[in-house]
């Protein structure tokens, strides 16, 4: 199944651990450490409740509030994928952020993998992978997985969704310091 397949079909908890998985895997952009979404991640639990999510934001953007008005066009986008979380885990907001994250992150990957792509980040998101550049590829093997075992195992799933997002975090900081080592 495509990915917009995948984020149509997602339930409430995999629409918002979608959506935290593209912004955690962009944290390196943004002057995160690797903890700094785990509050997010643990309000997704059975246990937690969803009213929890709106606080767990705010402290997360007072964390990474940055008073740049200017950065990159990656930086700009994941800083956009922040600012736009809705307050409100339920399903109708949280929908169209995790989709919004989506093409955000794609896009993101696009730009900071040296291939050139020519092909829409839509277009991929539907399933035409052919030709995609490996940066960005691994991104959307990443999002569809995190949905894949989000549907397949609901909160049990979260893990490995974790997992999954570490891994693709752990590449993006080695991308943007090696970007930063060549800028200098």
């Amino acid at each position: 199944m495509s990915l917009v397949g995948l984020i149509a079909q997602a339930d409430e908890r995999g629409l918002a651990a979608s959506g935290l998985a593209c912004l955690d895997r962009c944290v390196p952009l943004l002057g995160g450490d690797d903890e700094i979404l785990r509050p997010l991640w643990g309000s997704l639990t059975e246990d937690s409740e969803a009213a929890d999510w709106g606080e767990l934001l705010e402290q997360v953007r007072g964390k990474l509030a940055s008073t740049a008005e200017e950065g990159d066009e990656a930086e700009l986008l994941a800083r956009r994928m922040l600012a736009a979380a809705p307050d409100d885990r339920s399903a109708a907001g949280i929908r169209v952020w995790a989709d919004a994250c989506s093409v955000a992150s794609l896009q993101i990957h696009r730009l900071l993998d040296p291939a050139e792509d020519a092909t829409s980040v839509a277009s991929r998101r539907e399933g035409r992978t052919e030709g995609m550049p490996p940066l960005a590829a691994a991104e959307l093997r990443r999002q569809v997985t995190v949905l894949e075992v989000l549907a397949g195992h609901g909160a049990g799933g979260l893990r490995r969704a974790l997992e999954v997002s570490t891994e693709g975090r752990r590449v993006l900081r080695a991308v943007v310091s090696r970007r930063a080592r060549g800028r200098k």
